[in-house]
C-alpha cells in the first residue's frame, strides 16, 4: 500500500501534465471501445439478417449448386423425395429451386436469376405469401434493390425468359406482387422469386429442388446424418466464412487508426518516466538509502506510468458512457451507398459493447501503460543511492 500511495500522490502532484497524458489516453480508450463494439455490433445484425432472410440455420445443396456460378444452374437440382416431403410438411426445411432467366424491363434485357420458393414457408423472412393467387397471373416478388435497378414498382408487368431442363426457350408475363427491404442483398440483388410450384412447371422439373433451407429443428432431430443420400450439407458458419473474413479484415484496418493514437499517449507516458526518473534521482537515492529495496522503488515507479491509465479509465467512463449508450440506442448512420458492397449492412449500425470487450479493452490500456513505464525504470536497478542524493546523472 505504500508504493501505491506514494505514486498517486506523485502523480497527481505532477499536476497539468498528469492530466495531459490521462486525457490523450482516455481518447485511446473511448475509440477502441468505439469501433469494437460497432464491428461487433454489424457482425451480430449481419449475422442475425443473413440468418433470417437467406440461409436460415444451414442448408442442403445439390453438390453441383455453386451460389456463385450461374452456369451450374441448369443441373443442379433433383427431385423431392418421400422423407424430404415429409420434412416440408413438418416446416423444418424449405425448397428453393434456382434458374438463369432474362427479363425486358422499359424494352431493355436484364439477366437474373429467376427462384422458386414456397408461398406458405414460415423458416424465411421473406413475403412469400404474396405468390398466392394470381388468377391466371404469375406473381413474383423482388427486393428493393432490384426494383429501383430495373426501375419496377408494384403492379408492374414484364416478361420473363427462362430455358427449360430440355433446353428449350420459353417466356412468360409475370407481374410484380410485392417488393420487400432487406438488409441482405443476396437475395434482393437481380433477383427475381416467384412460387415454386410454378417455376418446376415452367422448367419442366417435377417436384425439384436445387436446395433446401433448414432450421434449428432439423439440426436437433439430424444431428449424426445433416445430409440425405445425393446432398450436401452447408453449416451456417460455412455460409457465413465470408462475412465473419470481411469483419476480421475490418477489424485489423481499424486497429491501425486506434493503435496509432494510443501509441501517441503511451509514447507521453515514456516521455513523462523518463523524465520524471532524471528530476528525482535524489528522491530515488533517499528512498534506497533508506532501506528501501531497488524492487520497490522500480514499482513505485512502474505504477506511477500505470496510474495514468487507470485514471483514463475512468475519465473515459465519465464522458465515453454517455456517448456511447446514444449510439447503442440511436445507431450509427449509414450512406446510401453501402447497398452496392454486397454486404449485410442495414441503415444504421447498433455497437454492441459485451462484458469481454470492455474487459480485453482496459486490460489493452493498462498493460500497455504497465509496459511503457517500466522500460524507463530499469536504470533504478543499477543506481548507486550516493551519486542519486548528489544529484549525478543515471
Amino acid at each position: 500500500m505504500l508504493e501505491i500511495k506514494l505514486a498517486f500522490k506523485n502523480l497527481l502532484g505532477a499536476g497539468l501534465r498528469t492530466w495531459l497524458n490521462v486525457i490523450v489516453l482516455s481518447i485511446a480508450f473511448v475509440i477502441i471501445l468505439f469501433y469494437n463494439g460497432m464491428l461487433d455490433g454489424w457482425n451480430e445484425q449481419a449475422r442475425r439478417d443473413t440468418c433470417e432472410w437467406e440461409i436460415g440455420s444451414g442448408e442442403i445443396r445439390h453438390p453441383l449448386f455453386d451460389p456463385y456460378d450461374p452456369y451450374c444452374y441448369q443441373d443442379a437440382h433433383k427431385a423431392i423425395d418421400a422423407d424430404l416431403q415429409k420434412l416440408i410438411n413438418a416446416g423444418e426445411i424449405t425448397p428453393i429451386l434456382v434458374t438463369q432467366a432474362s427479363i425486358y424491363p422499359q424494352g431493355r434485357m436484364q439477366n437474373i436469376v429467376l427462384k422458386g420458393i414456397s408461398p406458405d414457408q414460415k423458416l424465411l423472412k421473406l413475403p412469400s405469401d404474396k405468390l398466392n393467387g394470381g388468377d391466371g397471373d404469375i406473381k413474383a416478388i423482388i427486393g428493393h434493390r432490384m426494383a429501383n435497378a430495373s426501375n419496377l414498382k408494384i403492379g408492374d408487368r414484364l416478361m420473363v425468359r427462362w430455358r427449360d431442363v430440355q433446353g428449350a426457350f420459353d417466356a412468360k408475363e409475370i407481374v410484380i406482387a410485392d417488393i420487400f427491404r432487406s438488409n441482405v442483398p443476396a437475395i434482393d440483388a437481380a433477383q427475381i422469386w416467384v412460387s415454386i410450384d410454378v417455376l418446376q412447371e415452367i422448367c419442366v422439373m417435377p417436384n425439384e429442388a436445387t436446395y433446401f433451407v433448414v432450421n434449428d429443428e432439423y439440426l436437433k432431430t439430424h444431428r449424426e446424418a445433416l445430409a440425405p443420400n445425393g446432398w450436401k450439407f452447408a453449416s451456417k458458419e460455412l455460409l457465413l466464412k465470408d462475412l465473419n473474413d470481411v469483419i476480421k479484415s475490418k477489424k485489423a484496418s481499424s486497429g491501425i487508426m486506434y493503435g496509432l493514437l494510443l501509441a501517441i499517449a503511451l509514447l507521453a507516458i515514456f516521455d513523462t518516466q523518463v523524465l520524471s526518473i532524471f528530476r528525482r534521482q535524489k528522491e530515488i537515492g533517499t528512498y534506497i538509502a533508506l532501506g528501501m529495496t531497488r524492487f520497490k522503488v522500480v514499482r513505485i515507479f512502474t505504477f506511477e506510468g500505470t496510474a495514468h491509465s487507470i485514471l483514463a479509465i475512468l475519465l473515459g467512463s465519465i464522458y465515453g458512457t454517455p456517448v456511447l449508450s446514444y449510439f447503442v440506442r440511436a445507431g450509427i448512420p449509414m450512406p446510401s451507398s453501402v447497398d452496392q458492397t454486397g454486404l449485410a449492412i442495414s441503415a444504421s449500425i447498433y455497437p454492441v459493447f459485451s462484458l469481454g470487450l470492455i474487459v480485453s479493452s482496459i486490460l489493452l490500456v493498462v498493460i500497455s501503460a504497465m509496459i511503457v513505464s517500466y522500460i524507463p525504470t530499469r536504470k533504478i536497478t543499477k543506481l548507486n543511492p550516493t551519486d542519486a542524493i548528489k544529484g549525478k546523472i543515471l
